[in-house]
């Protein structure tokens, strides 16, 4: 039986209706639990802009260089 781990994404401060920000927020946590970390994460993202090049740049910033 395999276990799957459950995440739960949310904003709590500044924009709530911005869906790029959780998809980022989601994916460092898949690729972080992924490199066998379970621990718990608290991400804060301060930026003008959020097209989708810079988050991709994000999570491959952070999984590149391990930082947790």
């Amino acid at each position: 039986m395999t276990i799957h781990p459950t995440f739960s994404v949310s904003t709590v401060f500044g924009k709530r209706d911005e869906p790029m920000l959780v998809a980022c927020a989601r994916q460092l946590i898949e690729e972080i639990s992924v490199s066998g970390s379970y621990k718990p994460l608290l991400i804060s993202l301060g930026l003008k802009d959020h097209p989708v090049e810079t988050m991709k740049g994000i999570v491959t910033a952070v999984t590149d260089n391990r930082l947790w």
